[in-house]
């Protein structure tokens, strides 16, 4: 080899050294996510809900009818495809879901939209989507937002001891989807069990709630909320919440005299703040049954 082809290629080896050295060295540059993650989670009852999804945003597009087409299976956000997990079985518009983890596709149309609870494939978007794998299809009608929503939005709303909402909206839409969990066939057994057994520090005043909420036996919703009020006679909070037992059995004359009583005890809450609210709550409660 002549010197000068030598150098030749020593330069050019040196230089795609320099060049693989400075690639490798490149500082890692964190760019901002067209949809971002998020995760929402809540109970509902005993059951814990779980949704995953990427967030698209309208950025200036008609989303549905033109983004999103109508008619066709969405992946219900971006990305990957929405998930969603229940630890227990529920009931979506009274359609039975058992529990487990699952995804979470749509078919939006203008006047009615599908949603539909997939099994778990981990798929990317709805490319490989089959309706062999659908575990539960639920119809749900679209409404109209007043004021136009930039990011898709899911989440859990409305909540009560045994039922919630699934909302899905985006753009000027709104879904809603009705969940249903059994709380009573699990709680009130333990209920019943553990008040029967006896002991120290029962639950009396949260099992009297829970069974005045909930139209159970208001009697023994009454017995344990005088339990709970031997235990902490001061407790005027709980004996307004007596004179709403008696309220809910038909017990008047009971429930305004009981009342009265929360009355005298919050007159002496150190709190002025709580004196206010619970003057006000057995006001109300009087003035119901006058």
């Amino acid at each position: 080899m002549n010197n000068h082809l030598f150098r030749t290629s020593v330069a050019l080896l040196g230089g795609l050294c320099l060049a693989a050295g400075l690639y490798a060295q490149a500082p890692k540059i964190n760019f901002p996510a067209a949809s971002p993650a998020a995760t929402v989670t809540q109970r509902v009852g005993l059951t814990d809900i779980q949704i995953n999804y990427n967030r698209p945003g309208a950025k200036g597009r008609k989303v549905f009818g033109g983004l999103v087409p109508y008619d066709h299976i969405w992946r219900t956000g971006a990305n990957t495809a929405t998930k969603i997990s229940f630890s227990t079985p529920v009931k979506l518009n009274g359609t039975e879901v058992p529990a487990g983890t699952y995804e979470l596709f749509t078919i939006p149309g203008v006047d009615e939209w599908t949603v539909i609870i997939h099994q778990n494939m981990s798929q990317w978007g709805a490319y490989a989507y089959d309706a062999k794998n659908d575990v539960a299809r639920i119809k749900a009608k679209p409404t109209t937002l007043q004021s136009h929503l930039e990011t898709l939005a899911i989440g859990v709303n409305d909540l009560r001891d045994e039922s919630a909402t699934l909302i899905i909206a985006w753009e000027k839409v709104r879904v809603d989807v009705t969940i249903t969990v059994d709380v009573k066939s699990t709680l009130v057994p333990q209920i019943e069990a553990v008040m029967a057994a006896g002991g120290d520090k029962l639950p009396y005043a949260s099992a009297s709630m829970y069974y005045l909420e909930n139209g159970l036996d208001l009697a023994k919703a009454a017995a344990w909320m005088d339990a709970a009020i031997a235990a902490q006679p001061d407790a005027f909070y709980l004996v307004y919440r007596k004179a709403l037992i008696l309220e809910k059995m038909g017990d008047k004359a009971g429930a305004i005299a009981t009342a009265q009583k929360s009355i005298e005890g919050a007159n002496l809450a150190p709190s002025p703040a709580l004196k206010e609210e619970y003057l006000g709550l057995n006001q109300a409660l009087m003035a119901r049954l006058q």
